[in-house]
């Protein structure tokens, strides 16, 4: 029951992400302002923290990865506000006040406050709209992203309750859901890296997420290249970091999310019955969570198992072309350049 319960809560999480892209003013922009803070911290903290760090022990690097993972939410906070216009200084501004805050806090703060900004802009003259937003401005980002931090924290652990009671099943149910889970969550502006990272998975289900989530790569690059969701540029960056197309993702949600379900659980499946570990929490990203795995198992026992998820991956991939092709998506043009469309 909880499993079901963790379940439904996740796509209520994910379903409100697609609702905010499509009906919030300025909703796709902020997503994809969202996607690039999420880059710009969990990213470098994967390569740099967990395999240059962590498995190859060069501890400047590890410092580099560490700094840049802390400071999500500071990166969201000012990167949100600059998609949506407000000026580069008072971005930085408001968005510094979000330190030690996580990245769905400082989204919120940072996309709240931008049109608070946009107004003191408009009514206050110039040179004074600087102390305004100063006095009023920067504490009320903080001050939402001290309110938002306690809702997020606690849907991000009951979704996390639903993985880690899943590794007290069966090998293949484990598989099933943590694959599945995981991969959806890679696609989605919660982030894989930042959930998997809170939690602090090891072992078995943390391998998992490495690995289904570098599967997912591969399923990705066939299901956007069948379905002509962008660009060839838009498809080799969703495939090596899903995230970098967030915006995309949102705006087609069910199609994306179903097709890297059945993947992720494919992939899970197999890295479950081979008994694979992973002890480096916050690896769940394609490639820092294959490079990761070599510390901690053998490099053949590796290697067959990433290899049996790229072609199960691949055949999900096809297998969601086939399922959704004739149903209506959004294109990277329509979403980016409404006007050109």
């Amino acid at each position: 029951m909880d499993i079901i319960f963790g379940t439904v809560l996740l796509l209520v999480v994910l379903g409100l992400f697609t609702l905010f892209s499509y009906k919030a003013p300025n909703g796709m922009k902020a997503m994809g302002a969202l996607a690039n803070a999420a880059c710009a911290s969990f990213l470098v903290e994967a390569f740099h923290f967990a395999f240059f760090g962590e498995v190859l022990k060069i501890e400047f690097l590890q410092g580099v990865g560490n700094a840049n993972g802390s400071l999500g939410g500071v990166a969201a906070a000012i990167l949100v506000p600059l998609a949506l216009g407000v000026s580069p200084v008072y971005a930085v501004l408001t968005g510094l006040a979000c330190s030690g805050f996580g990245i769905l806090p400082g989204f919120i703060a940072g996309y709240l406050v931008s049109y608070i900004v946009k107004y003191l802009e408009k009514k206050i003259p110039a040179g004074l709209d600087l102390i305004a937003i100063i006095i009023i401005a920067a504490p009320l980002s903080r001050l939402i992203a001290t309110g938002m931090s306690p809702i997020v924290d606690s849907t991000l652990l009951r979704i996390g309750d639903v993985l880690l009671s899943s590794a007290n099943s069966s090998p293949i149910i484990m598989g099933i859901i943590l694959g599945g889970i995981l991969t959806v969550v890679a696609t989605a502006p919660l982030s894989s890296m930042a959930l998997t990272a809170m939690l602090g998975l090891t072992g078995v289900p943390m391998a998992i997420g490495a690995l289904a989530v570098f599967g997912s790569s591969f399923m990705n690059y066939v299901f956007f290249d069948k379905m002509k969701f962008g660009s060839r540029k838009d498809t080799i960056a969703v495939a090596i970091e899903p995230l970098t197309q967030a915006d995309i993702i949102s705006a087609n949600p069910i199609p994306v999310y179903v097709t890297n379900f059945i993947g992720g659980a494919l992939s899970g499946i197999i890295v479950s019955l081979m008994g694979l570990v992973n002890m480096t929490p916050g690896t769940a990203t394609p490639i820092a969570g294959f490079a990761v795995m070599f510390a901690y198992n053998p490099a053949v026992k590796v290697l067959i198992a990433a290899a049996g998820c790229i072609i199960v991956s691949v055949i999900s991939g096809y297998l969601g072309y086939l399922i959704f092709r004739n149903k209506k998506i959004l294109t990277a043009d329509e979403i980016r350049n409404p006007k050109a469309a």
